[in-house]
This record gives structure tokens, sequence and C-alpha cells, in this order.
């Protein structure tokens, strides 16, 4: 693919290997759909949620695409009361990033952001390169080059 992102100019700039994945040719939207187009495993395929809770503080949660994030699971584990989702109107503004093409790398600026622990599952995710229709796999140990990140239990069973 010659079409660069944000996202894969900074994993380029940090020399991490990475592959990208195009859907940008289709009418995918969620997640689920986008997993199924790239013939790719729902539990490898990560989405991008940010949150904002009452004391003002945005958080980042990046979980599997088949799965829901569990807002008390989630407060907890930035150690806060509760969270919400940040309204999509808002989005653009607070990350750089449009609803659906979220990534945790190359925000506007850094904010806490937590993996589901689903993530020790496999040596390489997929996420958002940053922009609707294109996706980038890179290896788990290679995330922490690029971000700050932790590892909870943030999903509904």
């Amino acid at each position: 693919m010659n079409y660069k992102t944000n996202v894969m100019r900074i994993l380029d700039k940090n020399k991490i290997n990475y592959k990208s994945y195009s859907y940008a040719d289709t009418d995918a939207i969620s997640g689920m759909e986008v997993a199924t187009i790239l013939n790719q495993n729902p539990n490898q395929v990560f989405k991008t949620l940010v949150t904002t809770s009452k004391s003002k503080n945005n958080y980042v949660f990046v979980i599997p695409v088949n799965k829901e994030l569990d807002l008390k699971k989630a407060a907890i584990s930035v150690n806060e009361k509760s969270i919400e989702m940040v309204k999509s109107k808002d989005l653009l503004n607070l990350t750089g990033y449009i609803h659906g093409g979220c990534s945790p790398i190359g925000m506007k600026k850094y904010f806490t952001t937590t993996f589901d622990k689903q993530i020790n599952e496999f040596d390489t995710i997929i996420f958002s390169a940053g922009k609707i229709g294109y996706q980038v796999e890179i290896s788990v140990k290679d995330i922490s080059n690029v971000i700050k990140y932790s590892i909870n239990d943030i999903t509904s069973n």
C-alpha cells in the first residue's frame, strides 16, 4: 500500500515493523465488519475507545472488536468512580481522530491508555491506522515503543 497515515509515519519513524491493511473500498463500518472483510480473528482486531470522567480526565481503552467496554471495570482500572464515552462530536478536537478512525497511536496528546487483557493472547494485534479504511498490525511487544499503556480486564464477560 502506498498510502501512509500519520500512525504509519510514526511507526516508520520509530523503526517499528508493521503490516498495513486497507478496506477503504468497502462499506465496512463496525469493527466486526472490518475483521470479517480483512479475514482476521475478531479477538485480535482491536478498537480504540475514548472516555471522560467526572474529574474531566480523558482515558483511552483498546479492546477486541467483538467485546464491549465494561465502564465499571474501566473506571476502576484508572482509579475513577465512573467514566462515560466521549461524544462523537467532541472526538476530533480532543484526539485529532474521528469516530471509526481512532487509533491509540498519534493522538493530539497522550491520554492514560489501557489495553484489554486479551492482548496477552497474541504476538501481534490489529487496530486503526488513524483513518477510516486503514488498519495496522504490529507486534504487541513493539506497542510500548510508541505509547505507554497498561493492561487490565476491562471488557464485559
